[in-house]
Protein backbone atom coordinates (compact mmCIF):
# COMPACT_ATOMS: atom_id res chain seq x y z
CA UNK A 1 0.00 0.00 0.00
CA UNK A 2 1.72 3.26 -0.98
CA UNK A 3 2.43 5.83 1.64
CA UNK A 4 3.71 9.66 0.43
CA UNK A 5 3.01 12.91 2.71
CA UNK A 6 3.89 16.32 1.53
CA UNK A 7 5.59 18.21 4.15
CA UNK A 8 6.05 22.39 4.02
CA UNK A 9 6.28 26.01 5.05
CA UNK A 10 3.09 28.17 3.85
CA UNK A 11 1.76 31.22 4.96
CA UNK A 12 -2.29 31.90 5.38
CA UNK A 13 -3.97 34.34 6.76
CA UNK A 14 -4.20 34.84 10.30
CA UNK A 15 -5.97 38.04 12.76
CA UNK A 16 -6.70 40.72 11.26
CA UNK A 17 -5.70 39.58 7.61
CA UNK A 18 -1.88 39.71 8.58
CA UNK A 19 0.35 37.09 6.67
CA UNK A 20 1.47 34.49 8.90
CA UNK A 21 3.88 31.36 8.78
CA UNK A 22 2.51 27.83 9.22
CA UNK A 23 4.11 24.63 8.56
CA UNK A 24 1.57 22.71 6.50
CA UNK A 25 2.05 18.76 6.19
CA UNK A 26 -0.78 15.70 4.18
CA UNK A 27 -1.20 12.75 3.20
CA UNK A 28 -0.52 12.10 -0.64
CA UNK A 29 -2.93 9.58 -2.38
CA UNK A 30 -5.99 10.34 -0.53
CA UNK A 31 -9.43 11.54 -1.91
CA UNK A 32 -10.93 13.24 1.49
CA UNK A 33 -8.96 14.16 4.64
CA UNK A 34 -9.65 15.75 7.96
CA UNK A 35 -8.27 18.75 9.21
CA UNK A 36 -6.27 19.01 12.43
CA UNK A 37 -4.72 22.17 14.18
CA UNK A 38 -1.87 21.75 15.91
CA UNK A 39 -1.08 24.59 18.65
CA UNK A 40 2.76 24.65 19.42
CA UNK A 41 3.45 24.95 22.75
CA UNK A 42 5.59 28.02 24.63
CA UNK A 43 9.03 26.45 23.55
CA UNK A 44 7.58 27.87 20.05
CA UNK A 45 7.45 26.58 16.86
CA UNK A 46 9.84 23.77 16.99
CA UNK A 47 11.43 21.17 15.25
CA UNK A 48 9.24 18.67 18.03
CA UNK A 49 6.23 20.84 16.67
CA UNK A 50 6.56 19.88 13.51
CA UNK A 51 7.22 16.32 13.80
CA UNK A 52 4.25 16.18 15.51
CA UNK A 53 2.35 17.67 12.64
CA UNK A 54 4.11 15.59 10.54
CA UNK A 55 2.71 12.38 12.92
CA UNK A 56 -0.90 13.71 12.11
CA UNK A 57 -0.16 13.57 8.21
CA UNK A 58 1.13 10.18 8.49
CA UNK A 59 -2.36 8.95 10.42
CA UNK A 60 -4.24 10.34 7.17
CA UNK A 61 -4.85 13.82 8.45
CA UNK A 62 -4.17 17.32 7.19
CA UNK A 63 -2.27 19.15 9.64
CA UNK A 64 -1.24 22.53 10.04
CA UNK A 65 0.98 24.19 12.85
CA UNK A 66 0.22 27.95 12.44
CA UNK A 67 2.98 30.31 13.45
CA UNK A 68 1.68 32.18 16.76
CA UNK A 69 5.13 34.18 17.22
CA UNK A 70 5.43 35.15 13.32
CA UNK A 71 5.05 38.23 14.21
CA UNK A 72 8.33 38.45 16.55
CA UNK A 73 10.16 37.18 14.23
CA UNK A 74 12.26 36.32 12.35
CA UNK A 75 14.94 34.49 14.50
CA UNK A 76 15.17 31.49 16.61
CA UNK A 77 12.25 29.36 18.60
CA UNK A 78 14.09 30.30 21.36
CA UNK A 79 14.29 33.76 20.91
CA UNK A 80 11.11 34.20 19.49
CA UNK A 81 10.21 32.06 22.60
CA UNK A 82 11.68 34.46 25.31
CA UNK A 83 9.85 37.85 23.48
CA UNK A 84 6.93 36.14 23.66
CA UNK A 85 7.18 35.35 27.33
CA UNK A 86 8.60 38.97 28.18
CA UNK A 87 5.25 40.77 26.71
CA UNK A 88 3.58 38.58 28.74
CA UNK A 89 2.39 35.69 26.54
CA UNK A 90 0.43 36.18 23.17
CA UNK A 91 -2.58 37.87 22.79
CA UNK A 92 -5.62 35.91 23.02
CA UNK A 93 -7.69 37.87 20.46
CA UNK A 94 -4.68 37.46 18.12
CA UNK A 95 -4.37 33.87 18.80
CA UNK A 96 -8.04 33.17 18.07
CA UNK A 97 -7.80 35.25 14.68
CA UNK A 98 -4.59 32.93 13.53
CA UNK A 99 -6.65 29.94 14.24
CA UNK A 100 -10.03 30.91 12.66
CA UNK A 101 -7.04 31.39 9.27
CA UNK A 102 -6.19 28.29 9.71
CA UNK A 103 -9.62 26.75 9.89
CA UNK A 104 -10.37 28.51 6.76
CA UNK A 105 -7.20 27.48 4.94
CA UNK A 106 -8.32 23.97 5.55
CA UNK A 107 -11.96 24.36 4.66
CA UNK A 108 -10.84 26.17 1.45
CA UNK A 109 -8.77 23.01 0.58
CA UNK A 110 -9.95 20.49 -2.46
CA UNK A 111 -9.59 17.31 -0.70
CA UNK A 112 -11.12 18.57 2.77
CA UNK A 113 -13.42 16.05 4.67
CA UNK A 114 -15.05 19.18 6.12
CA UNK A 115 -14.23 17.71 10.05
CA UNK A 116 -11.76 20.01 12.20
CA UNK A 117 -9.35 19.14 15.19
CA UNK A 118 -7.29 21.03 17.18
CA UNK A 119 -5.00 19.81 19.77
CA UNK A 120 -2.46 22.13 21.74
CA UNK A 121 0.60 21.11 24.11
CA UNK A 122 1.40 23.80 27.05
CA UNK A 123 -0.07 27.28 26.35
CA UNK A 124 -1.13 25.47 23.63
CA UNK A 125 -3.51 22.96 25.43
CA UNK A 126 -5.28 26.42 27.13
CA UNK A 127 -5.01 28.32 23.72
CA UNK A 128 -7.04 24.93 22.25
CA UNK A 129 -9.89 25.31 24.93
CA UNK A 130 -10.09 28.97 24.16
CA UNK A 131 -10.89 28.53 20.49
CA UNK A 132 -12.84 25.26 21.18
CA UNK A 133 -15.28 27.95 23.09
CA UNK A 134 -14.76 31.04 20.75
CA UNK A 135 -14.65 29.61 17.24
CA UNK A 136 -17.51 27.08 15.29
CA UNK A 137 -16.64 24.24 13.27
CA UNK A 138 -14.31 22.45 15.40
CA UNK A 139 -15.65 19.04 16.04
CA UNK A 140 -13.03 17.66 18.34
CA UNK A 141 -10.45 19.30 20.43
CA UNK A 142 -7.59 17.53 22.77
CA UNK A 143 -5.98 19.61 25.54
CA UNK A 144 -2.50 18.30 26.13
CA UNK A 145 -1.61 19.67 30.17
CA UNK A 146 -2.78 23.57 28.61
CA UNK A 147 -1.88 25.99 31.91
CA UNK A 148 -4.09 29.09 33.14
CA UNK A 149 -7.38 27.28 32.02
CA UNK A 150 -7.92 28.23 35.78
CA UNK A 151 -5.72 31.16 36.47
CA UNK A 152 -4.99 33.43 39.20
CA UNK A 153 -6.36 37.10 39.39
CA UNK A 154 -2.99 38.18 38.89
CA UNK A 155 -2.45 36.28 35.80
CA UNK A 156 -5.34 38.34 33.56
CA UNK A 157 -4.06 40.51 31.33
CA UNK A 158 -4.65 43.03 28.66
CA UNK A 159 -3.43 40.33 26.84
CA UNK A 160 -5.21 37.47 28.40
CA UNK A 161 -8.16 39.21 29.94
CA UNK A 162 -10.77 36.52 30.61
CA UNK A 163 -10.81 33.32 32.35
CA UNK A 164 -10.68 30.52 29.90
CA UNK A 165 -12.63 28.10 32.87
CA UNK A 166 -15.26 30.90 32.35
CA UNK A 167 -15.47 30.64 28.58
CA UNK A 168 -16.88 26.58 29.15
CA UNK A 169 -20.45 27.30 28.23
CA UNK A 170 -19.37 28.11 24.95
CA UNK A 171 -17.56 24.85 24.72
CA UNK A 172 -18.87 23.82 21.52
CA UNK A 173 -17.33 20.23 20.68
CA UNK A 174 -15.84 16.77 22.65
CA UNK A 175 -12.74 17.53 24.87
CA UNK A 176 -10.05 15.48 25.57
CA UNK A 177 -7.87 16.45 28.32
CA UNK A 178 -4.28 14.76 29.20
CA UNK A 179 -2.64 15.42 32.27
CA UNK A 180 0.29 14.43 34.59
CA UNK A 181 -0.01 13.39 38.15
CA UNK A 182 2.93 15.85 39.14
CA UNK A 183 2.19 18.75 37.15
CA UNK A 184 2.11 21.56 39.33
CA UNK A 185 0.49 23.68 36.09
CA UNK A 186 -2.34 22.40 35.46
CA UNK A 187 -2.19 21.06 39.47
CA UNK A 188 -4.35 17.92 39.57
CA UNK A 189 -6.36 20.15 41.40
CA UNK A 190 -6.73 22.84 38.88
CA UNK A 191 -7.58 19.76 36.49
CA UNK A 192 -10.53 18.27 39.05
CA UNK A 193 -12.25 21.77 38.72
CA UNK A 194 -12.32 22.10 35.05
CA UNK A 195 -13.89 18.58 34.89
CA UNK A 196 -16.70 19.81 37.74
CA UNK A 197 -17.08 22.42 35.61
CA UNK A 198 -17.50 20.47 32.22
CA UNK A 199 -20.10 18.44 33.94
CA UNK A 200 -21.75 21.23 35.06
CA UNK A 201 -22.06 22.80 32.23
CA UNK A 202 -23.20 19.00 30.37
CA UNK A 203 -20.10 19.06 27.97
CA UNK A 204 -18.74 15.67 26.35
CA UNK A 205 -14.96 15.45 27.51
CA UNK A 206 -12.62 12.66 28.90
CA UNK A 207 -9.51 13.33 30.98
CA UNK A 208 -6.94 11.62 31.60
CA UNK A 209 -4.58 12.17 34.73
CA UNK A 210 -1.66 9.86 34.40
CA UNK A 211 0.87 8.60 37.17
CA UNK A 212 4.30 9.38 37.65
CA UNK A 213 4.26 11.84 34.83
CA UNK A 214 4.54 15.96 35.19
CA UNK A 215 4.80 18.45 32.35
CA UNK A 216 5.04 18.05 29.34
CA UNK A 217 5.79 14.03 28.81
CA UNK A 218 5.37 13.41 25.37
CA UNK A 219 8.62 15.25 24.47
CA UNK A 220 10.89 12.83 24.01
CA UNK A 221 13.83 15.25 24.19
CA UNK A 222 13.20 16.18 27.52
CA UNK A 223 13.68 15.13 31.16
CA UNK A 224 10.10 14.95 31.49
CA UNK A 225 9.69 12.32 28.87
CA UNK A 226 7.09 9.36 30.32
CA UNK A 227 7.04 6.40 27.67
CA UNK A 228 3.82 5.38 29.36
CA UNK A 229 1.68 8.33 29.58
CA UNK A 230 3.26 9.40 26.13
CA UNK A 231 1.81 5.63 24.28
CA UNK A 232 -1.36 5.62 26.12
CA UNK A 233 -1.77 9.39 25.40
CA UNK A 234 -0.60 9.28 21.54
CA UNK A 235 -3.51 6.08 21.46
CA UNK A 236 -6.15 8.14 22.99
CA UNK A 237 -5.45 11.50 20.47
CA UNK A 238 -5.72 8.73 17.57
CA UNK A 239 -8.79 7.21 19.13
CA UNK A 240 -10.47 10.68 20.31
CA UNK A 241 -10.15 12.27 16.64
CA UNK A 242 -10.78 8.97 14.74
CA UNK A 243 -13.98 9.17 16.50
CA UNK A 244 -15.27 12.63 15.89
CA UNK A 245 -13.58 13.26 12.61
CA UNK A 246 -13.25 10.44 10.36
CA UNK A 247 -16.64 9.18 8.58
CA UNK A 248 -16.58 5.61 9.99
CA UNK A 249 -15.53 6.90 13.75
CA UNK A 250 -19.12 7.54 14.73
Amino acid sequence: MYEGLLAETISHQGHNGDEIEAYFARPLGVASSPGVIVIHHMPGWDEATKEITRKFAHHGYTAICPHLFSREGPGSPDDLSAAVRAAGGVPDDRCVGDIEGAIRYLRALPYASGKIGVIGFCSGGRQTYMVACKLPGIDAAVDCWGGRVVPKPEELTPRQPVSVIDMTPDLGCPLLGLFGEEDPNPSPEQVARIEQELKRHGKTYEFRMYENAGHGFFAVDRPGYRQHAAVDGWRKVFAWFEKYLTPNGR
